[in-house]
């Protein structure tokens, strides 16, 4: 790629991965139809989405390791539940036309906004619920449901997990974002790229621009959310996705 395009790629990358960091996800609404626009085919535009937003969980790791957010028992919980279906989903989305799995996910992710919306209170401070087996498996099932979403429809998909780590678990919203970001951006996607890396192909030209904007976009991005609280992480989070429900259903 010429100078130019690379510096295209590190600004949008920059953009979508802080907006991303700051409300719990996101990036590749904006990111992998960047790709795709700029002549990756499908397949190959997911897989490389993928690596770079590894290092958007890098960068927001980073950040939220200074404030010891992250409790590991849990973490290791999350990562247990939605690991497999990450692996699973990687290895369907290759095989299967994904527009009417889009339009779907785009009406559940709206659903996601509104409904945050219409709970002014939710998110703003913690409360532990569920931390009952019965709740764990409904939990854990969940993630791994939306694990097989992650692996194989990228967009947005970080957002179901901070949502619903606060709507069943109880967590704030900056404890939430603090997990999706480490767990979701580090391993899920690492999990998700090694698997669309084996099936598939990644366009390796293009990831020293979206490395470097994802790394410094996720530093920045949890920077903020740590900054300005739960309030602006709720809006954030709103804001996210209602943009990128109706870009899913538009298509």
């Amino acid at each position: 790629m010429h100078w130019f395009d690379q510096g295209a790629l590190f600004l949008i990358s920059l953009l979508a991965n802080l907006f991303s960091a700051f409300s719990g996800g996101g990036a590749g609404l904006v990111q992998l139809p960047a790709l795709i626009f700029l002549g990756l085919p499908f397949g190959i535009a997911l897989a490389t989405h993928k690596v770079a937003s590894v290092a958007l969980g890098i960068g927001a790791t980073l950040r939220h390791l200074r404030e010891e957010t992250l409790e590991r028992r849990f973490a290791l919980f999350i990562l247990a539940w939605g690991l497999p279906g990450v692996i699973l989903g990687a290895n369907v989305i290759l095989k299967i036309p994904t527009r009417t799995a889009e339009f779907a996910l785009g009406c559940l992710t709206l659903s996601l906004g509104v409904y945050s919306f219409l709970k002014p209170n939710l998110g703003q401070a913690p409360h532990l619920l569920n931390r009952h087996w019965r709740g764990y498996l409904v939990g854990g099932g969940t993630l791994f449901f939306i694990g097989i979403l992650n692996g194989s429809l990228t967009s947005g998909t970080g957002l179901f997990v901070t949502l619903w780590l606060v709507r069943w678990f109880g967590l704030d919203y900056k404890r939430a974002v603090a997990y999706t970001l480490a767990l979701v951006g580090l391993f899920w996607n690492g999990a998700g790229a090694l698997t669309l890396g084996w099936l598939g192909n990644i366009q390796w030209t293009w990831l020293p621009a979206l490395l470097i904007g994802s790394l410094l976009g996720g530093y920045l991005g949890a920077h903020l959310s740590i900054v300005k609280g739960n309030r602006w992480i709720k809006r954030g989070f709103e804001i996210v996705t209602l943009l990128i429900g109706l870009k899913l259903i538009a298509g």
